[in-house]
């Protein structure tokens, strides 16, 4: 996977936070899945000639305009960016309980993002030519009605065609699904194409309604080349084609502050190591490391 310069587009939605209690005193920043990862990614692979693009759709308001000066201050491109006149960022407020874990609640299901393929063609498609690697999520799929779904794995089946790489983070959200079985559907046809599979274990059992040995037994058996299974404190697990589990051992942390992002940095990290030339037991394990730093700040994006 090295490349002296590399080109990766990342897709998805980043909605606007709220961080705080209800009717109290809130901060306002922005997280979503993809967009966490191209933040780190972009960290990390800043010196090593790596171009983070990030694909979504946004608004023509102040709000989206805020949310494009930050990315870019992250060191993103934004020309795989479309902004839908008459639609808004999706939104979401969070709030942590005693022991760090969060509670989210959505107010989403108008924002431009979803609407991102709705047009003859996309600046994500018409780049094509031009990319690497193309690294979504379930949840990228999810937020898209199935025609935009479709042209996303048309798009990442041409990429693959022509021996680019394509990432994939299980990231199951089940609100965001009509029910499993469509969730499985989409699923199974990405794995059958992309090049790496991004897996956390329990969203990977709950998308099946499977234990945990009988989750990674379908993991080991999944057709993409590389898994990496990601299983909170637990060791990190990865394969490549043929060969057996490897074990990862992931970094202790005596506090929890706020677990919001952890595997999305873990993606971030993992393929910034993969890019500059590291095995996938050296990438997981600086996976590991950034999620270790990561769950110890509040929110999604930790200071740089």
């Amino acid at each position: 996977m090295s490349h002296t310069t590399c080109h990766v587009a990342l897709l998805g939605e980043c909605m606007l936070e709220l961080q705080g209690e209800a009717f109290g005193a809130m901060r306002q920043s922005f997280g979503g899945d993809t967009l966490n990862s191209a933040v780190y990614l972009a960290r990390a692979g800043a010196g090593q000639g790596v171009k983070v693009s990030y694909a979504t759709g946004l608004g023509t308001d102040a709000l989206s305009d805020g949310l494009l000066s930050r990315w870019a201050e992250e060191g993103l491109a934004l020309e795989l960016v479309r902004r839908l006149p008459g639609r808004m960022p999706g939104l979401y407020q969070i709030q942590v309980d005693a022991r760090g874990e969060r509670t989210f609640f959505y107010w989403r299901e108008q924002s431009a993002a979803r609407a991102y393929f709705e047009s003859e063609s996309t600046p994500l498609e018409a780049a094509a030519a031009t990319l690497d690697v193309l690294y979504f999520s379930g949840i990228s799929l999810a937020i898209l009605p199935p025609a935009g779904r479709e042209r996303l794995l048309q798009l990442a089946q041409r990429l693959r065609a022509r021996g680019a790489q394509v990432v994939f983070d299980n990231n199951y959200r089940p609100r965001l699904w009509p029910d499993a079985a469509t969730a499985l559907h989409w699923y199974g046809r990405t794995y059958a194409l992309c090049s790496t599979a991004l897996l956390t274990l329990d969203d990977e059992q709950a998308l099946r309604g499977l234990g945990e040995a009988e989750a990674l037994e379908v993991a080991a058996r999944l057709p993409t080349p590389e898994v990496v299974v990601k299983r909170g404190p637990a060791p990190t697990l990865v394969r490549t084609a043929g060969q057996a589990w490897v074990a990862v051992p992931t970094v202790p942390v005596a506090q929890v502050v706020d677990t919001t992002a952890a595997g999305d940095s873990f993606g971030g990290a993992y393929l910034a190591a993969r890019l500059a030339g590291a095995t996938p037991a050296q990438a997981a394990a600086a996976g590991n490391a950034l999620a270790a730093q990561v769950i110890q700040h509040r929110g999604a994006l930790m200071p740089r």
